[in-house]
């Protein structure tokens, strides 16, 4: 499905891991009903065993609006919302921790027992299924071009000479890097999408390539830029685990069946029109 028109969706890939830098943007954000041990026993008769208590702890590198934000002292966005299906069918709440995005999709938080799942508008890669385990594929992706509104680029060819700013460890660093060795621009990293937007805001790189949701949501809170190309990239979005754990492996099975359960009774469509505005494309 793609959220407006032909235009939005995507991100990110993996990168070496990395020392720990657990920045964090703690938020309660679940709305579950348990908060420590009956939350705990519907877990552990689940047979999963949480890294804390009463919490279904989430790891991700905000922000990334829409879909995982901090607005007041809460994490909120559309992630966080599928992922509190889940923490409500285990009787337990969420609780959202940002940290190095390698972490996350690398394995290494899971590893080291910093939380028991993953989100951050992953895609799905070959090497990412290889590291961590891996939800179904909870929405379709795309990356798309962001410029300074009235500006002459229409596609990559234009850039030619040009700076492009990318996101550090994302599938559209991948792709914008892959583009500049046939194209000839500069592909400039930033360590998050605040950076990179606000950098082509300043003029400081010429256009950012980043997955379609974000880089929209974007241009309606900031009408001096604009989206010009979209590349199909045919991405898919999935939430991770830790790989070959049985916790982790339960985890994900659990959501798949309620992801099933949320798009057959509405509930998908209902948090989809919440974050982007409209309903997913069938």
């Amino acid at each position: 499905m793609n959220i407006v028109s032909t235009l939005r969706k995507s991100r990110l890939t993996v990168a070496a891991a990395s020392v720990a830098v657990f920045a964090l943007a703690l938020s309660a954000c679940g709305n579950g009903s348990g908060s420590g041990g009956g939350g705990q026993d519907k877990a552990k008769a689940a047979g999963i065993t949480l890294v804390k208590p009463g919490k279904l702890t989430v790891c991700t590198h905000l922000s990334y609006k829409p879909f995982e934000y901090k607005e007041g002292t809460k994490v909120v966005g559309f992630d966080v919302d599928l992922l509190d299906l889940l923490a409500k069918d285990l009787g337990v709440e969420q609780e959202v921790i940002s940290i190095e995005w390698a972490q996350v999709t690398s394995g290494a938080a899971y590893d080291a027992k910093k939380c028991d799942m993953g989100m951050g508008a992953m895609t799905i890669t070959a090497s990412r299924k290889a590291a961590i385990g891996i939800s179904d594929p909870y929405m379709d992706a795309t990356q798309v071009l962001l410029v300074k509104k009235g500006a002459p680029y229409k596609s990559l060819e234009d850039l030619k000479g040009k700076k492009v700013g990318v996101q550090a460890d994302t599938t559209g660093k991948d792709y914008a890097t892959a583009a500049s060795k046939k194209i000839g621009f500069e592909v400039v990293v930033f360590n998050d999408l605040a950076l990179q937007t606000n950098n082509v805001k300043s003029g400081r790189v010429d256009a950012a390539i980043n997955d379609n949701g974000a880089l929209f949501n974007f241009v309606q809170a900031n009408p001096d830029t604009e989206v010009t190309a979209e590349f199909n990239t045919g991405e898919q979005y999935g939430f991770a685990a830790k790989k070959d754990d049985p916790s982790g492996t339960k985890l994900l099975t659990r959501f798949n069946g309620l992801l099933t359960k949320a798009k057959s009774d509405g509930t998908y469509n209902q948090l989809f029109k919440k974050w982007f505005g409209v309903e997913p494309k069938k």
